[in-house]
C-alpha cells in the first residue's frame, strides 16, 4: 500500500485484553503510525457458544473498559461481530490500513485464522506482525541439547528457571506511541447477541501466595489465585506476574511453568488435540457409557468429593485443581470414559479453560500424555476425601444437606474399577 499521511496501523487484540505491557500493541505504537486498536467477535466461535456465556460477559465488559480509556485519548476500540473475512474487509475498506499487529496464539485452529488473514493482507500489500506475548518462553525457546522439545515437565521446569534466571524478568513495557483519532461507538450487548451469565469471572488475587504451597491441597480453603480466566484472555500479563511473584514461591511459578509447559506441547505436537500424545495407547476400548457420563456430568457418581466438584463446576465454572484431578481421573479410570469426552465438557463450563492446559491435564490424568507415571496411577476417591476434606467443608458447600454415607449409590466399587482399568490399559498398549 502506497505510503501517505493518512495511512494507519491496526492493532488486533484476541486473548491479550489490556492497553499495559501488550508486546504487539506496543510494537504497532512504535511505528509512528496511528493506531487504530480492533477486536472480532467471529462467529465461527460464537455460533458454538450459548449467548449468556459468561465467559463472552468477561471479554465483552473487558472491551469496554478498553473503550473507555481509548475515548479519553480521543479513539475508540473498533468492534465488531461476524465473519473474520467478512469484518477484515469491511475494514481495510474503511481505513487506509498499511501495517497490522498482533499477539501470537499457538492452537491449530488459531495458527490457520492467522494464515488465512496473512494471505488477505498479503495480496493488498499491508503487512501483518505477530509477537510473542502470552508466554515467556514459546515453542522451541526451551529445548534440549539436541534442539528437540521437552516432553517431560522436570526437565523443561529447570531449564525453564535457569533461563529466567540467566536472561531476567522482562521488562513490562509502557505506552508509546498514538493511537487514531476514532470517534467510536461501542456497541451495546444485546446488539452483539449476547445475554448476561450466570457466573462472574473473580478478580485475581495474589495477596496469599505465602500460604499456596501449604493449602493448595484442600479444596475448602480456596487457596487458588483466581489467575486462569485473566491469563487466558490477557487481562494481566505474564510479565507483570513474575515482576510481583517472589523467585521463593516457587510452587506457585511452577504453576505458571505448567501453562507454558502445556503450551509449547500444543505447538510442537498439535495432534494432541485430538489423539493421545503417548500414541502406544490408543488400543485402548473406552467403555464410553453414556448414562454413567451424565451421571459424572451431574454429579451423582456416589462418591461426594467427585460430585462436589462437578457440581461447583456446574454451579460456579470453577473447580478445585485438586478436584480437576480426582473428577478427570474418576471418568478416565474408574468409569473407563474416553478423556476426549471430559475435556470437551471442561471446555464447555470452565471460565478459565485453556485448550492447551486442559487438553494436558486431562491427558495427564488419563495417563495417555507428557508423565513418567502414566497408567497405574488411579486416585482412590475415598482416601483423597479423607486426606484433604476430612471435616466434609468442601462437599457440603457443593452439596447441600449432605450426610456422611452420602445419599447416592457408588456407581461402581473402587477396588473393582481399579482392576479393570488396568487390564484395559494393559490390554490397551501397542508396543
Amino acid at each position: 500500500m502506497k505510503n501517505s499521511e493518512t495511512d494507519i496501523a491496526v492493532f488486533w487484540f484476541r486473548r491479550d485484553l489490556r492497553l499495559e505491557d501488550n508486546t504487539g500493541l506496543n510494537a504497532a505504537l512504535r511505528s509512528r503510525l496511528p493506531v487504530l486498536p480492533v477486536f472480532i467477535f467471529d462467529d465461527a466461535i460464537l455460533n458454538t457458544l450459548s449467548p449468556d456465556d459468561s465467559r463472552l460477559n468477561f471479554i465483552y465488559r473487558q472491551l469496554k473498559k478498553i473503550h473507555g480509556h481509548l475515548k479519553g485519548q480521543g479513539s475508540g476500540l473498533y468492534c465488531r461481530r461476524g465473519t473474520l473475512m467478512q469484518i477484515w474487509d469491511a475494514l481495510l475498506r474503511e481505513f487506509p490500513v498499511r501495517a497490522v499487529y498482533t499477539n501470537k496464539d499457538y492452537e491449530a485452529a488459531a495458527i490457520r485464522r492467522d494464515d488465512s488473514i496473512r494471505v488477505l493482507l498479503e495480496k493488498r500489500g499491508i503487512g501483518f506482525y505477530s509477537f510473542k506475548d502470552q508466554v515467556i518462553f514459546e515453542e522451541t525457546e526451551i529445548a534440549k541439547s539436541n534442539g528437540m522439545p521437552y516432553t517431560v515437565f522436570t526437565p523443561y521446569m529447570r531449564k525453564w528457571r535457569d533461563t529466567l534466571k540467566a536472561q531476567g524478568v522482562p521488562e513490562c513495557m509502557k505506552e508509546e506511541g498514538r493511537f487514531y483519532q476514532y470517534a467510536a461507538d461501542f456497541p451495546e450487548a444485546s446488539i452483539l447477541g449476547f445475554r448476561p451469565g450466570h457466573n462472574a469471572v473473580k478478580p485475581y488475587d495474589l495477596d496469599h501466595i505465602d500460604r499456596y504451597a501449604a493449602e493448595r491441597d484442600y479444596p475448602a480453603k480456596d487457596a487458588g489465585s483466581y489467575l486462569g480466566p485473566h491469563l487466558r484472555f490477557g487481562t494481566v500479563s505474564v510479565r507483570q506476574l513474575l515482576s510481583r511473584i517472589s523467585p521463593k514461591r516457587e510452587v506457585f511459578l511452577s504453576e505458571l511453568i505448567w501453562r507454558e509447559f502445556f503450551m509449547q506441547i500444543l505447538a510442537n505436537y498439535p495432534r494432541v488435540e485430538q489423539e493421545n500424545f503417548r500414541e502406544k495407547y490408543k488400543g485402548i476400548e473406552w467403555r464410553n457409557n453414556k448414562k454413567e457420563f451424565e451421571r459424572w456430568c451431574r454429579g451423582e457418581t456416589g462418591y461426594p468429593l467427585v460430585d462436589a466438584g462437578m457440581r461447583e463446576l456446574n454451579e460456579s465454572g470453577y473447580m478445585h485443581n485438586r478436584v480437576r484431578m480426582l473428577t478427570a481421573s474418576f471418568l478416565c479410570k474408574h468409569l473407563l470414559i474416553d478423556w476426549r469426552w471430559g475435556e470437551r465438557y471442561f471446555a464447555g463450563k470452565l471460565l478459565d479453560y485453556e485448550l492447551s492446559s486442559n487438553n494436558g491435564n486431562w491427558q495427564w490424568a488419563a495417563g495417555t500424555g507428557c508423565d513418567a507415571a502414566p497408567y497405574f496411577r488411579i486416585f482412590n476417591p475415598e482416601t483423597q476425601q479423607r486426606k484433604f476434606d476430612k471435616d466434609l467443608t468442601y462437599i457440603r458447600k457443593w452439596i447441600p444437606g449432605f450426610k456422611a454415607g452420602h445419599d447416592i449409590p457408588p456407581i461402581v466399587e473402587h477396588a473393582f474399577a481399579r482392576e479393570r482399568a488396568l487390564k484395559v490399559y494393559r490390554q490397551g498398549i501397542i508396543n
